[in-house]
């Protein structure tokens, strides 16, 4: 009885270890290569939550998904930061800065994306889809903000306005 005891013992111990000891692998499994090679991320980095400075942490995988969501729902307009309807107003963070309001951090980029507005925030935009939160809610919304916003502060080439070079938009 202690012997089979001890072996059930034994083998949760090696389960547990086994799955400590891949844990790592799996979670690496989930995070993109571009997320590491051209974002440098392989640990949380601070992302801008709102105007007032505060940030929040995104990992690797939350990049990774926020990149996964941003191909899937916003690539064929934005490819590379690039905005090809209206090349001037790339997703480079210089134009994020720049729009009113500023579009540099989660908070604003999640009310963008609630309600699109021309760049000066003067009317509506019907460039850009609205994203209700019945499609995707705030966090996952978030990802892919933090994804755009991590590009657009350290991909090199990221929201280049050289896309629409020699493309005729008349």
């Amino acid at each position: 009885m202690l012997k089979s005891w001890l072996t059930r013992c034994l083998i949760a111990f090696l389960l547990v270890c086994w799955g400590t000891l891949l844990s790592p692998i799996a979670q690496a499994a989930d995070v993109d290569d571009y997320i590491v090679r051209y974002l440098k991320v392989t640990e949380p980095v601070p992302i801008s939550r709102n105007a007032d400075g505060e940030t929040q942490l995104f990992s690797p995988v939350d990049l990774s998904e926020g990149k996964r969501l941003f191909e899937d729902n916003c690539k064929n307009c934005h490819v590379g930061g690039a905005t090809l309807p209206n090349p001037v107003e790339s997703l480079s963070l210089k134009n994020l800065q720049g729009a009113t309001p500023p579009r540099d951090n989660i908070a604003n980029l999640i009310e963008f994306q609630r309600e699109p507005t021309v760049y000066d925030g003067s009317d509506v935009s019907f460039w850009c889809r609205q994203v209700p939160d019945t499609w995707l809610p705030d966090q996952e919304l978030a990802k892919l903000e933090a994804f755009i916003l991590r590009a657009a502060e350290v991909a090199r080439g990221w929201g280049s306005e050289d896309v629409a070079d020699g493309i005729d938009f008349t």
